[in-house]
């Protein structure tokens, strides 16, 4: 599962169906230029979850079907800081419905600026879903 709106993958995927749960690699803030979005960690948070949520919807997701978020940081207590825009910004994109969830701390990320990676999993209804 390869959204043509996010930039082309090579050696992964950025989703991979097994039945109807979808496997979201993951993601940063990288945008349509394959450049890491400046403002912060909100901002980088905004752009990598929106980037889970495109993979997700590609294969008829919508974001209640998430069933599990695995958030990497390299700066937990920024995150923290952070935490209620971080929160704002999840109801914004996803609504209310939260699924299970861990925060990790890292050293670094594949891309050096990269503040935050998300994947995460979902099980996708089948009369929604779409195989690619």
């Amino acid at each position: 599962m390869n959204p043509a709106s996010l930039p082309a993958p090579s050696g992964y995927s950025h989703g991979t169906l097994a039945g109807n749960t979808l496997h979201l690699g993951g993601q940063t803030a990288l945008d349509a230029d394959m450049k890491i979005v400046p403002g912060g960690i909100v901002e980088q948070f905004r752009q990598a979850f929106s980037n889970v949520l495109t993979t997700l919807r590609a294969a008829g997701g919508e974001p209640e079907d998430l069933v599990s978020i695995t958030i990497y940081l390299t700066d937990i207590p920024d995150y923290q800081a952070h935490g209620k825009e971080i929160g704002k910004v999840w109801r914004e994109l996803a609504g209310p419905v939260y699924p299970a969830m861990a925060g990790i701390g890292c050293t670094a990320l594949w891309q050096p600026e990269a503040l935050i990676e998300i994947l995460g999993v979902a099980v996708i209804p089948e009369h929604r879903l779409i195989k690619p």
